[in-house]
C-alpha cells in the first residue's frame, strides 16, 4: 500500500522523531515507579491464583478480593511496595514453611509477616522470585508456539481484513456458542467485551461467571473456556480463529498477564484510553501500560489502540490530526516496551457526519494517511457510531461505505458495524446481517486497493498531507511543553476531555521505587527485549 500518497518523507521523520521526544518523559515516569497491579502481575505470573473464601464484597465467586490482592496489600501495610513484593514475600516463603499458596492463607489469617530482606538474604530472595515467575513467562512463550503452531495447521484467514466482531452476553457459556457460530458465519477474530465497569475494579475476578452487564467479566477462566471453543471451531473451520479482550483499567497488567497464560491473540490496550474515557489516573495508566505491552510482546499478542474513541467525543475532521498524533505516541510506546510493528492494530474509524460534503472522500484520506504512515502495522479500523440514528436502513448504507473504504485502503482488522447501532444491543440476526455486509464488499471489491490510486496533489491527498502537517504541529507543542504529554492531556488535547496529573482513579495505588526495588517479570521481560 505504500507510496499512495506523495506524502513529504522529511515530514514523516520529523512527526515520529517528536513523538518520541513528547513519549520520553512517559517512560521515565514508568521506569521510575511502581503500581499496585503490576505487584499483583509478578505474583500472577508466578502461581498464584484463587480468592479469599472468607472475606468479600459479594456471595458470589466473581465479587471475592483475589489472593493477589491480599499479599500485595500485606506487604504494602507492613513494609511498603517501593522494594517490590518479590523480596519480602519470597524472605517470607524462604523462612516459613509452605508454597505461595500457602503464604496468601496466612495473610488472609492475619499471621503472615514481611521484612525487606539485606545482603545473602536479599539475593536468595531474588533468586526464588526470579524462577518462580521465569515459570510463569515460560508458560507464556508455550503459548505462543503452540499458537504458531496452530496458524501453520489450520492456516490463517485467506484474505485482509481480517473481520472483528464482539460477543458478550455476561454469560460465558453463552458467548461460546454465539461466538462459534459468528465464527462460522465468517469472523476472523472474536471480542468479548468485558462486564460494564470492570475497567473501574481494582480486582480481577475470577472463575467462570454468568452475571456480566452489557458484556462479560474478563477472568482467567473465561479466557480459558473460550479459547479451547474457538480452538475446536478453528479445526473445523480450518482456519485459526482469534480471541480479542481487554487490558485496560486499573488491571492491566494483571489482564495482560492472564492473556498471555491463556493464548489470547489480541488485546484492546492503548496508553491513554483509561485516562480519557475512564478517568483513571496519567501516572497509574503510563506505568501500567508499560508492563502490559511487555507482557503483550512476549506473548505475541497484537494489541488493539483505541483512536476511535476521540472521534465519539471530537469532530473528526477538526480533531483528525490528534488521532495521527495519538497513534504516533502509541507506536512508540510500544516499540519501547517491546512490541513489533506486526503487533500494531492501532485505532482508527469510520465517524465522519455524512453530512459534510465530500465526507467519504475525507474518510478515505484519513485511512489512507495511518495506512501510508504505518505500513506494516495490522490497522484497526472501526465503524461509525456516533452519527448511526436509528434508521438501520440509513446505518446499513453507512456500514457498507465504511467496509468500501476499509477494503480501498488497506486496512488490516475491520470491525464489524451494525446497523442497529445506537438502538439496541445486536440480536444475533443483526450480526449476521452486518456479516453479510462485510462479506459481500471484501468478495466483490477486497482486492480494489490494487486499483486504487489517488491522483497526486488532488483532494485525498491534499487532505492526507493537511492532517499530517497539523500532527506535526502539535507534536511539536508536545514536545516542547516542559510537562509534555501529561500536560497536553490535562489540556483536552485528545477527545476534548481533560484529566489532570493528580486527578483521577488509581493514584493511591502508585508508588516510587527504592534504590533496591526488585521485580523479576520487568527483569526477565526487558532481557530479551534489549
Amino acid at each position: 500500500m505504500s507510496g499512495k500518497l506523495t506524502l513529504d518523507p522529511a515530514l514523516v521523520v520529523r512527526a515520529r522523531e517528536l513523538a518520541a521526544r513528547a513519549a520520553a518523559p512517559v517512560v521515565d515516569l514508568a521506569t521510575a515507579h511502581t503500581t499496585v497491579s503490576v505487584e499483583r502481575a509478578v505474583l500472577r505470573l508466578a502461581g498464584l491464583t484463587g480468592t479469599d473464601p472468607v472475606t468479600g464484597g459479594g456471595t458470589e465467586q466473581q465479587d471475592r478480593v483475589p489472593w493477589v490482592n491480599r499479599v500485595v496489600d500485606a506487604v504494602r501495610d507492613q513494609v511498603g511496595l517501593e522494594h517490590g513484593v518479590a523480596l519480602p514475600v519470597w524472605h517470607a516463603l524462604a523462612t516459613g514453611d509452605g508454597d505461595l499458596q500457602a503464604l496468601a492463607e496466612q495473610v488472609g489469617a492475619g499471621t503472615a509477616r514481611f521484612t525487606v530482606p539485606e545482603g545473602a538474604a536479599a539475593e536468595r530472595a531474588r533468586e526464588a522470585a526470579r524462577a518462580a515467575v521465569g515459570a510463569g513467562i515460560a508458560r507464556i512463550d508455550a503459548n505462543r508456539a503452540r499458537r504458531d503452531e496452530l496458524v501453520g495447521t489450520h492456516g490463517d484467514p485467506p484474505r485482509r481484513p481480517w473481520i472483528y466482531l464482539i460477543v458478550a452476553t455476561g454469560d460465558i457459556h453463552e458467548d461460546i456458542p454465539q461466538a462459534q457460530a459468528a465464527a462460522r458465519a465468517g469472523a476472523d477474530v472474536i471480542a468479548v467485551i468485558r462486564s460494564t465497569g470492570q475497567s473501574l475494579l481494582d480486582y480481577v475476578p475470577e472463575g467462570a461467571t454468568r452475571t456480566g452487564y452489557a458484556g462479560t467479566y474478563a477472568t482467567q477462566e473465561n479466557f480459558r473456556l473460550m479459547r479451547a471453543a474457538l480452538d475446536d471451531v478453528s479445526a473445523e473451520l480450518g482456519r485459526y480463529v482469534r480471541l480479542t479482550n481487554y487490558a485496560s483499567g486499573l488491571c492491566m497488567p494483571e489482564i495482560a498477564v492472564l492473556a498471555g497464560l491463556e493464548r489470547l491473540d489480541m488485546m484492546l490496550n492503548d496508553a491513554m484510553y483509561g485516562i480519557l474515557f475512564r478517568d483513571i489516573n496519567p501516572r497509574r495508566t503510563f506505568v501500567d501500560q508499560r508492563f502490559s505491552r511487555m507482557v503483550h510482546a512476549r506473548a505475541g499478542i497484537v494489541i488493539n489502540t483505541g483512536e476511535d474513541n476521540y472521534l465519539t467525543t471530537a469532530d473528526a475532521v477538526d480533531e483528525a490530526h490528534t488521532v495521527t498524533v495519538s497513534q504516533l505516541l502509541n507506536e512508540t510506546l510500544a516499540k519501547e516496551a517491546g512490541l513489533a510493528d506486526w503487533q500494531l492494530g492501532l485505532g482508527h474509524a469510520f465517524e465522519i457526519d455524512p453530512a459534510v460534503p465530500e465526507s467519504f472522500r475525507l474518510e478515505l484520506a484519513h485511512a489512507l494517511l495511518a495506512r501510508e504512515l504505518f505500513p506494516d502495522a495490522p490497522l484497526k479500523w472501526m465503524p461509525p457510531t456516533k452519527h448511526m440514528t436509528g434508521d438501520v436502513f440509513r446505518g446499513y448504507l453507512l456500514d457498507g461505505f465504511f467496509n468500501l473504504a476499509g477494503a480501498l485502503t488497506g486496512q488490516g482488522i475491520l470491525l464489524v458495524g451494525m446497523m442497529t447501532e445506537a438502538v439496541v444491543t445486536p440480536w444475533l440476526s443483526d450480526r449476521d446481517l452486518a456479516l453479510r455486509n462485510v462479506r459481500y464488499v471484501l468478495e466483490a471489491a477486497g482486492n480494489l486497493h490494487e486499483d486504487f490510486h489517488p491522483q497526486p496533489g488532488g483532494f485525498i491527498d491534499r487532505r492526507a498531507h493537511t492532517v499530517l502537517t497539523e500532527a506535526v504541529d502539535l507534536l511539536e507543542r508536545i514536545a516542547d511543553h516542559p510537562q509534555g504529554l501529561i500536560q497536553a492531556i490535562a489540556d483536552g488535547t485528545f477527545g476534548i476531555t481533560r484529566r489532570s496529573p493528580d486527578g483521577g482513579k488509581g493514584l493511591d495505588g502508585v508508588v516510587v521505587k527504592a534504590a533496591d526495588h526488585y521485580d523479576p517479570a520487568t527483569e526477565l521481560l526487558e532481557r530479551v527485549h534489549a
